[in-house]
Parts: structure tokens; sequence; C-alpha cells
């Protein structure tokens, strides 16, 4: 390999600066090696040639290919081979800029006891502004991510909530990672307005649920029922819906805390039958001695048979096992939260909504349903899991008897004077007789 400069040990730029190659060259080997990089990075697999044969397997060979594909493929594959044997000659591991980023955050939220999503967000924040600035000693510049943090804010338009999240991202970089003491990276957030959620009716909920397979239909029922966030629903346990007291137990929701809500009456006997299925299910995992499911926290330290238990199991447990990301374990996880969504927008279609309906759109409905049948709105922020009440506040505008929404058409008046025998029939002349009953009109 030869690139007539110092190495950055970054494959892209050495790969741009390499003479061996001509620029088309160039652009096939970095296509396939980003592919392989976007397959390896989210399994946590290092840049080794054990992981590009394992890409190979599942990813080029598994489909048909023409063999001019293969051939230039191969030699990519071959060049990164030679370039990770040159890295490893200079001491150095073979991450770009970008994992070694990504890394350090995901290890240091690690050490500090983060939630695994808030982990791989941070990470991935971190990551975006590294390749940002492509730079090693740049990318520890305050400087450099004021203007990054701009930039997100000016051109790309992000939302509040999705800007705050960049700014803790760099902030938990900077300071666990960089070992910076202070860090004020002194960026003003462009607040956005509050958007109206799409909210489904009665009939809607109901066509919906009805063009949903089984696997799916119980769940849906559930966060619809229980105003349930997804990951609040596919985290759900055994031990977490009491069909006796009519209550299902959120743990760790949101902000990480627990609540207690409303469990439908319809769906008792469905969920009865449901776990005497799902202990056949169990009772086969414990035969084949599989490890246990997942525990959440410290628990499968202080507790290592405890996901071997019958009260720890998913109420939705997903069809077959799998290797869980976070341990390397194989065991059963829960049901994924993509096929869950496709399922979701599937039905959607099938039922002919016209609205842009996302799994959350069913909490949305049973907030709304509840404001609209007397529900008061410190009832409904204990159900939801809302710390602040002004997040609950946002369904007043939809709910049908707590907003203009509730106020009736004029248009329907003419509707209803057009029927009552008092003219032709004419919208405009029914419009003028009936502001004249009313005293609206001189004479």
């Amino acid at each position: 390999m030869n690139t007539g400069q110092k190495p950055t040990f970054d494959w892209r730029q050495d790969l741009q600066a390499s003479r061996d190659l001509n620029s088309r060259e160039k652009g096939g080997f970095e296509m396939v090696l980003g592919w392989f990089d976007s397959w390896r990075l989210p399994k946590r697999f290092g840049p080794e040639m054990e992981s590009a044969r394992a890409f190979w397997r599942a990813q080029v060979a598994s489909k048909p290919r023409e063999d001019w594909q293969l051939d230039q493929w191969a030699e990519a594959m071959r060049w990164y081979g030679r370039w990770l044997r040159y890295c490893g000659e200079a001491g150095h591991d073979g991450r770009g800029l970008v994992e070694r980023v990504r890394d350090a955050v995901d290890q240091a939220g690690g050490r500090r006891g983060l939630a695994t999503r808030t982990r791989k967000t941070y990470a991935g924040w971190a990551g975006r502004y590294a390749r940002w600035v492509g730079d090693a000693k740049a990318v520890m510049d305050t400087e450099r991510a004021r203007d990054w943090l701009s930039c997100l804010v000016t051109k790309e338009k992000l939302a509040f909530s999705t800007q705050k999240q960049a700014l803790n991202a760099l902030a938990f970089f900077f300071k666990d990672v960089c070992g910076f003491e202070e860090v004020d990276l002194r960026v003003t957030m462009r607040k956005t307005k509050r958007r109206i959620p799409v909210v489904l009716t009665f009939t809607e909920v109901t066509a919906m649920l009805a063009q949903l397979p089984e696997t799916c239909r119980l769940a849906a029922e559930l966060q619809y029922g229980c105003g349930l966030r997804l990951r609040e629903l596919i985290n759900l346990r055994v031990k977490d819906v009491d069909v006796e007291r009519g209550q299902v137990t959120v743990r760790g929701g949101k902000g990480d805390r627990d609540r207690v809500t409303v469990l439908p009456t319809c769906t008792g006997r469905k969920i009865t039958e449901l776990k005497q299925r799902l202990r056949k299910v169990h009772d086969a995992d414990r035969v084949a001695e599989l490890p246990g499911v997942a525990l959440p926290g410290a628990l499968g330290r202080k507790m290592p048979k405890a996901g071997e238990r019958w009260e720890w199991f998913w109420l939705f447990p997903a069809a077959k096992v799998s290797t869980d990301p976070e341990s390397g374990i194989r065991r059963r996880h829960h049901l994924h939260t993509k096929t869950y969504a496709r399922a979701i927008s599937v039905a959607v279609q099938e039922a002919g909504i016209e609205k842009r309906v996302t799994t959350h759109a069913l909490r949305h409905s049973f907030a709304t349903h509840l404001l609209e049948q007397g529900v008061d709105i410190r009832t409904l922020q204990d159900l939801l899991g809302h710390a602040d009440i002004s997040t609950t506040q946002i369904y007043l505008h939809v709910a049908q008897n707590t907003s203009h929404c509730g106020v009736r058409s004029p248009l329907d008046g003419l509707a209803i004077g057009a029927t009552d025998g008092l003219g032709d029939g004419d919208p405009a002349t029914e419009f003028l007789r009936m502001g004249d009953r009313t005293g609206m009109i001189d004479a």
C-alpha cells in the first residue's frame, strides 16, 4: 500500500491518498468498505479480517452477484487486509476517528452507569461530531464543537429536544472522555413549537387492530389500553401485568421512573391465555438449557439465576433466540421494536387510515380519549408518567370536549335548515332565513 504520505490510520483518508489506485477504484473500494463498517459497527465487531470474512459470508455470498462485483469487492477487502497489517506493524488498532470517539463515549457511559440507549445516543452524536471535524486534535476543541452545534441549529434546523440531546452528548464527551472540568459550549438552542399529536378515532383504532397479526395485536391493545411508550411495552415481563388487580406496572420508564397504569378489563382473558402459551416456551428454553432473559441494571450480577425464573420472562418474547448485543450471550430477547412498528404500519395501510400513524399514536389516542371521557389532567399525568404537567396539557388541544375541536361548524346549521322544510334547499337562502329567525338580520 503506497500512500506517499504519513498514514492517518483512517482507512478512508489513507484510501484517498493511495497512489496505487485510480479514482474509479477508490470509489468502488470506499463503497464496499463503508458497507462493511455499517454492518460491523452495530454488532460491535472490531476492524479485523475475521470480521471481514463474517461480513462476506453474511452480506456478499448470501445473494447472487455479478462476477465483476465479486472481483472488485474482493480486491477491496484485500486492500483493507493490507491496510490492517500495516496498522498492526505501526502499533495501531485500525479504528478510525469516528469509531474511537464512539467507543470512548460508550465505555465512559458504561462506567457512569448510563442506560444502554443513552450510551448509544451519546456515542452516535459524538461520532457525528467527530466525522464533521475529521481531525483527532481538533475534535477536542470546544470552539469546533460550538460551530457544529450552531450548524445543527441554523442549517439542519433540528427540533429543540434533538438539539438538547446533541448538546448533552458533547458535554458528556468533553467532561467524561476528554477530562475537562468545566465545559461551556455557549450555544443558544432554537426553540421549536410543540406539534399537535396524531390521534385516532375509536373506529380507526378498531380497524387497525383488526388488521394486525396475532403476534402483535395484543401488544397494540395494551399500548393503546394502557398508554404505554414503545420501549415500556416491549420490556413488559410476566410479573408486571396483574390481571386480578387490573394494573400494569411500568419499570424503569422514561427518566428511569416506575409507575402503575390501568389494565383494560377486556384483555384479562387474552393475557391469561397468553401466559399459558408463554409458560410452554419458557419451559422449553429451560429444557434446552438456554441462558435466562436479560435483567435490567445490576440485577444480573445480584441475582444471576433470576433470568431463568418464570416471573422475569418477557410478556412479548421474540419467536427465535438471538445474540444479546450487550453481553454476547445467545438467549431469548423480547419482541423487536422494528417488527412491531412494521406490523402497525402495514395494518394502518390495510385499514385505509389516512393519517401518519406510528406506534406512539396509540399512546396519544389513549390520553385524548380519556380526557374526552372526563378523566382529570392530573390523573392522566400519572397514568402517562409525565414529569411535567405541561407535557400532558398538549392533549387538551385535541380532545373534543376540552378544546375548540368540540365546537360545531356553522355549515352544519345549513344542513339542519335544509332538512326542516323551511326553504327550497339553497344554502345562501337557508343561511339568511336562519339568521332572520334568530334576530341576526335586520328587516
